[in-house]
């Protein structure tokens, strides 16, 4: 029995484990039907041309956690960023971790989508939210067929959060090899304001793949500041699809900060419903080994005065891959666009690779956009004047490589996150960069 085979005769014992008046129930039949026709994708589809899946699923992956194991504040300590005052939602092997999470009482709801989904006080938001930005692709279909865990989270209006939300799943290895469905649902309601910081992290070499779903919806006025840190083991697999619908006025960032992992593939979706919305989409890869990253991003600009920022560099070395598949769409009724796209890499090794595609379809006449990529080695001639400065040429490869990635870095907001970010970066690189942010 292969993996599709097992996750569709799987379905039917764990929706039978569920309330017969969930209202989810007819969604999450729908979605698997849509799985159990489409399968994995593959690259004989244009969008994953040039990602394979095929040793990813080769493993036998348990689809249910046996239990959770016992995992203490300090194993997962060095994983969270814990210099700054936030709270915690944390999972352990798909579980929710009640003495390891810190949850806020001051007016937010943040719990469980097990509880929301189930629950008369979330009923309302469930039934106008949940599964209403997401696509039909067979990976999302797959996370909402098995949707039962992740983080709920709904900001009410005129909130300022005061802390960051760190949403962090671990796996522990319990199983010889895991796979893990968390859907996570984030709807923040007029004039508010929320920072998120989001990980999915393993604490052994077990073989472990993720197919995650974040769905964000920012109302009128609102602020969305969401952090992806992804740095795992080199068995680690990750399949990140993040949907995001904006509404008037809103601001929507996401900062995706890619170091670890075997394959790691991130489906990142803005829609612009509304005039004057901005929209930020940052990242910075940083790969070698026989690691694989794959960014594809759309931005679908839907009404006029609204800005998007594509911004994406990546750093690949030894037979590393990376893959760039960046879509900005401008409907006719979208004047007075502007949208901005730019995908920078460095190739550091003669056998590592880079495959970039940015595109543009405009349907309107009067918008300002521009997309563009590049694929480059480091500047000789800077090399060199760093070397005539006495810095040794390990360090100074370092410098230019932290230097072409700090415009990203410059847009992060929480200064904690940046020093974290820069010291990954530096591990990354082999070298003490020594700045303090």
């Amino acid at each position: 029995m292969d993996l599709k085979e097992k996750l569709v005769a799987s379905y039917f014992a764990f929706e039978d484990n569920l309330e017969d008046h969930s209202p989810l129930h007819a969604i999450r039949n729908n979605a698997i039907k849509t799985f159990e026709e489409k399968g994995f994708p593959s690259k004989k589809e244009e969008a994953w041309k040039y990602t394979s899946l095929n040793t990813v699923l080769k493993h036998d992956y348990s689809l249910f956690s046996k239990g959770e194991k016992a995992i203490e504040y300090k194993d997962i300590k060095p994983y969270l960023i814990h210099d700054i005052d936030s709270y915690k939602i944390i999972f352990i092997d798909g579980k929710y971790s009640s003495h390891l999470s810190q949850t806020t009482h001051e007016g937010v709801d943040v719990c469980l989508m097990s509880s929301a989904i189930t629950k008369p006080k979330y009923r309302l938001v469930i039934e106008n939210y949940f599964n209403k930005a997401a696509k039909d692709d067979s990976m999302t279909s797959l996370n909402t067929a098995f949707s039962n865990e992740g983080a709920y989270i709904h900001i009410p209006k005129n909130k300022i959060v005061e802390k960051p939300i760190q949403i962090v799943h671990f796996s522990t290895g319990n199983e010889a090899a895991l796979m893990l469905q968390p859907r996570n649902l984030i709807v923040v309601d007029e004039n508010s304001h929320v920072q998120i910081i989001e990980r999915h992290q393993s604490l052994t070499d077990n073989p472990v793949l993720t197919n995650s779903v974040t769905e964000i919806f920012a109302n009128k006025r609102a602020i969305v500041d969401y952090y992806k840190l992804q740095n795992d083991n080199e068995n680690a697999s990750l399949i990140d699809n993040t949907f995001i619908k904006q509404k008037q006025e809103s601001h929507a960032s996401v900062h995706t900060f890619s170091f670890g992992g075997k394959l790691t593939r991130n489906n990142l979706n803005f829609f612009q419903h509304g005039e004057r919305i901005d929209s930020t989409l940052k990242g910075v890869t940083i790969i070698g080994d026989k690691q694989h990253v794959d960014h594809s991003t759309l931005v679908h600009h839907i009404e006029p005065n609204c800005e998007s920022h594509q911004d994406y560099k990546g750093i690949y070395g030894d037979s590393a891959t990376g893959v760039f598949n960046g879509k900005v769409i401008v409907e006719k009724e979208a004047q007075k666009t502007n949208a901005f796209q730019s995908n920078n890499n460095i190739l550091v090794s003669d056998k590592a690779t880079i495959n970039t595609k940015p595109q543009l379809e405009i349907f309107a006449d009067d918008v300002k956009c521009s997309h563009g990529c590049t694929i480059g080695e480091l500047d000789e001639s800077a090399m060199f004047y760093l070397r005539s400065r006495g810095i040794p040429e390990k360090e100074a490869r370092a410098l230019l490589m932290y230097a072409f990635s700090n415009n990203v870095l410059d847009s992060v907001k929480i200064p904690e996150i940046k020093k974290r970010i820069t010291k990954l970066i530096a591990k990354k690189l082999g070298v003490n960069i020594g700045f303090d942010l």
